[in-house]
């Protein structure tokens, strides 16, 4: 049960820590109301970083449906753990969404705009067209994917070293394609918060548009990932 639990807990970790600076850096009455989108970059990266150094040996640290669906077609991981993990990170991702409302339920109750809101939990396009959407979100998890594959072609690259690259992986694609849709890269990061946003007794939330968090941010990352595993496979490394 040991990786089930670390995907669960390190899942939400993140959610808890990358779904609260969106809510320290928008909501009203935040004391980093204002602080910007390079705070919200910064913060994501390190949400990534810290639990995949807490639970790197427990589980691998997907934390990802996408990246698990990826590994497991490329031979790197048990098809029959794929399921189990995956529930776990909807899970954690939806557990840590509730944890962020809690905290911040003042703030919530203090801001009006349901968009705001609703960004607080998960990701939305800057300019709605699915196609490209769904492009950019699997164009930003074909690089967190291949990123992550090719680490393994630098040479004495100490385990450490390598789970801190992955925050400047997750960086380096939210300064340069986040603006786009919001870089999910990730459906369990987007589906268990945006679950949440719809359950939870939010005033005036508003929608939490399905109609776009089923098909993007689900189909475009999923589809990114099996596209880097096929790519690198093909390098003659």
């Amino acid at each position: 049960m040991l990786p089930y639990v670390a995907e669960f807990v390190g899942t939400m970790l993140l959610i808890l820590l990358g779904d609260g600076v969106v809510a320290n850096v928008t909501l009203n009455k935040s004391g980093m109301k204002g602080a910007g989108s390079i705070q919200i970059t910064l913060a994501w990266g390190l949400a990534v970083m810290l639990p995949a150094f807490i639970f790197g040996e427990a589980s691998g640290a997907s934390f990802n449906p996408a990246l698990t669906i990826a590994l497991a077609v490329n031979g790197s991981f048990a098809w029959s753990m794929v399921p189990g993990y995956i529930v776990a990170q909807i899970a954690g991702a939806f557990v840590g969404a509730c944890l962020v409302y809690i905290l911040f339920k003042e703030q919530f109750d203090a801001t009006e705009n349901p968009a705001a809101k609703l960004g607080v939990f998960s990701t939305g396009p800057s300019v709605p067209n699915t196609g490209l959407n769904i492009l950019s979100e699997a164009i930003g998890t074909f690089v967190l994917i291949f990123a992550i594959l090719g680490l393994a072609q630098v040479p004495n690259l100490d385990a450490g070293l390598a789970k801190l690259l992955v925050f400047g992986i997750i960086v380096s694609i939210g300064m340069s394609l986040g603006g786009l849709t919001g870089y999910a890269i990730n459906p369990a990061r987007d589906l268990g918060p945006r679950l949440a946003h719809a359950v939870l007794p939010i005033k005036g939330k508003g929608s939490s548009n399905f109609a776009y968090g089923l098909i993007v941010p689900i189909i475009g990352p999923v589809l990114g990932g099996l596209v880097a595993v096929v790519v690198y496979g093909m390098i003659p490394w």
